[in-house]
């Protein structure tokens, strides 16, 4: 399954990205594709000042361009990491899921690390 993974990012610390790690790394210990914006994020910072990439307007249009097509294109699901509603990028990317027809899924930590899909 290819799977679209959706969190809160900015104001985190270090924009979420160890969260996106594990949840990445389970989801493809478990066989699934995974696009993590996360990954993408750091692709996209290399040699740049992070903040400052941050918090730029046109990297964000840049990033949230590529994270909406593979949605769009390439996803099966969207699996919406804990904390997102307090993301408007992640509550963006499940309204787009659902607006184009994809199933929405919810992770969850319960007693440790556990994750239903």
């Amino acid at each position: 399954m290819r799977i679209y993974l959706a969190g809160p990012m900015r104001g985190c610390p270090e924009h979420n990205f160890p969260a996106f790690a594990r949840y990445a790394a389970e989801l493809r210990r478990r066989g699934h594709e995974v696009f993590s914006p996360a990954e993408k994020g750091l692709e996209a910072l290399a040699g740049a000042d992070p903040e400052i990439m941050a918090n730029s307007l046109q990297f964000r249009r840049d990033v949230f361009a590529l994270d909406t097509e593979w949605i769009c294109s390439q996803a099966d699901v969207v699996a919406m990491m804990p904390g997102w509603k307090r993301s408007l990028g992640a509550v963006a990317e499940e309204a787009l899921a659902h607006a184009v027809g994809l199933r929405v899924v919810y992770l969850e930590q319960e007693d440790g690390w556990h994750v239903v899909v």
